[in-house]
């Protein structure tokens, strides 16, 4: 019997949204402040998903940088239906715009420019009748869901907005998403809050319009209060496979450590499969760990590439920046066969910087890369947003480890380096950690993973790192927001050079 593990996409990829179109599936997260924008995944399965592009991969689909733009702001919770021959993606951009609506005829693009459609408050869906009338429902912005018929090919509201269904009572009803099942409108939403207390919803009525009523059940699914190791379930979109069964996507994260617990990865995509009652009501189990797969025939795809030695035209499209990715910022072409980063801004500690990065994926990770800081600085940062970040800074003649978190920024260590090129290495682990001080658990380690910084290979005999930092300080708890870690190469003087970039998982032991 085949199984699957969860979760399904690992890493920083929130609020999934999926639709099958005969025997593919496709699925878009969202991205928050980085460019490109809206990652777009294929699949055969429900399980092995690869990374095709990202909706909005061009500057010209969006004002960059984004307007107002801040850590955590931008683009949330898209939605992805395909009707009448188009793949159609409405979103939000919370930092200037509002909500809108993209296209496209492959799923590989190209996706149009935005359409912009007069509608407030964010998570918006596509739902269509057989006659062709399309409804948008979003979270409102005075709370609860609403809905309006809209034209998404000219932008037009038609009808509407007007209040629809609150849900069952918890906070922040959002994420809804209207499906037609057999005689009945269902209306899927997310309550609680994406922390601890985040559930998954449904009514029903006849139509679109409503009236609504909540499944006796509601929550459908929630693991708060739970020992589950998966936690913050929620923000969910159900499809059907070609079998007939039904299998849900959501939001769910892991977390680790002492007490009250902490997640670095970010919101990621979880699958758990769905039943019906016999009064027409989705029954879903907690999200497993592990699970009988859904049936028929296994495509698994290659993962991410573990080594990027840049000899492509373009970027793949893993790789994102925050806010902007400014052509003059960087290259393929300068020195073929290498990443150029030129220097955009002289710190990592505000908006306006060059950094080109990736998503951390995996509990514990080793990333090394190649660079060449002869022409300037720069080097390897792990990111949560401006206020949080450990880099290793390469220039001058020096090598150092900077820890920024909160309002405190301190260079932790540093010794001298020769000219050329230099391996830098990031090793992420779970076990042997960083203890905290005798003042807390008695100097036990308290947080869910240890971050060591390399100039010298680690499997060297004898080496040691730079230096070793706690993890917690990058944390969603500790820093707050939607996102997760991004380990990426930065340039903040002049121009840097890089050879290759690898990332390598390493299997986490149980916390």
């Amino acid at each position: 019997m085949a199984t699957y593990d969860n979760p399904v996409i690992s890493g920083f990829h929130p609020d999934p949204s999926v639709c099958r179109v005969g025997g593919d599936y496709y699925l878009v997260c969202s991205s928050f402040e980085y460019f490109p924008g809206l990652p777009l995944f294929h699949s055969k399965d429900l399980v092995h998903w690869r990374q095709i592009g990202n909706v909005l991969d061009r500057p010209g689909q969006l004002p960059l940088p984004l307007p107002g733009a801040k850590a955590s702001g931008g683009l949330y919770a898209p939605t992805i239906r395909h009707h009448d021959g188009r793949y159609w993606v409405v979103n939000t951009n919370v930092d200037g715009g509002g909500t809108f609506v993209v296209w496209a005829e492959r799923p590989e693009g190209p996706w149009s420019d935005p359409v912009w459609i007069d509608l407030p408050g964010i998570d918006p869906d596509l739902a269509w009748e057989e006659d062709g009338t399309c409804w948008c429902a979003f979270s409102g912005p005075e709370g609860g869901i609403n809905i309006a018929r809209i034209d998404p090919a000219e932008g037009a509201v038609l009808e509407g907005p007007f209040a629809t269904w609150s849900g069952s009572g918890l906070k922040y009803p959002e994420a809804p998403h209207l499906y037609r099942i057999g005689q009945w409108w269902y209306l899927l939403i997310a309550e609680g809050g994406t922390e601890r207390g985040h559930s998954v919803s449904i009514a029903r009525g006849r139509s679109p319009r409503g009236p609504w009523e909540g499944a006796p059940a509601n929550p459908l699914l929630s693991h708060s209060g739970t020992a589950r190791s998966i936690q913050n379930t929620g923000h969910a979109d159900l499809v059907r496979a070609p079998d007939g069964s039904w299998w849900m996507v959501l939001l769910g994260v892991r977390p680790r450590g002492f007490t009250p617990d902490v997640h670095v990865l970010g919101r990621e995509t979880f699958l758990t499969p769905v039943a019906w009652d016999e009064e027409g009501w989705p029954v879903v189990a907690p999200v497993p760990e592990r699970h009988e797969a859904p049936a028929g025939a296994w495509h698994p795809v290659p993962a991410v590439p573990a080594r990027d030695d840049f000899d492509g035209p373009a970027l793949a499209p893993h790789w994102i920046s925050p806010f902007a990715r400014a052509e003059e910022s960087w290259s393929l072409t300068e020195r073929p066969g290498r990443l150029v980063l030129n220097a955009t801004g002289a710190t990592l500690d505000r908006p306006g910087y060059t950094f080109v990065g990736r998503r951390q994926q995996h509990h514990g990770c080793r990333v090394t890369a190649e660079i060449d800081a002869g022409a300037g600085r720069g080097g390897l940062c792990v990111r949560l947003d401006e206020a949080h970040h450990y880099e290793l800074d390469i220039g001058g003649g020096q090598a150092a480890v900077v820890a920024r978190i909160g309002p405190l920024r301190q260079t932790v260590a540093s010794r001298p380096v020769p000219p050329g090129p230099l391996a830098l290495t990031v090793v992420i682990r779970t076990s042997d950690l960083v203890p905290a001080s005798p003042e807390l658990t008695g100097g036990a380690a308290t947080g869910p993973d240890t971050i060591a910084f390399w100039l010298d290979a680690p499997d060297t005999p004898g080496a040691r790192p730079l230096a070793e930092l706690d993890g917690r300080y990058l944390s969603t708890e500790v820093a707050c927001g939607f996102t997760g870690r991004v380990i990426g190469m930065y340039a903040t003087e002049g121009t840097v050079a890089f050879d290759w970039f690898t990332y390598t998982p390493a299997a986490a032991p149980s916390a």
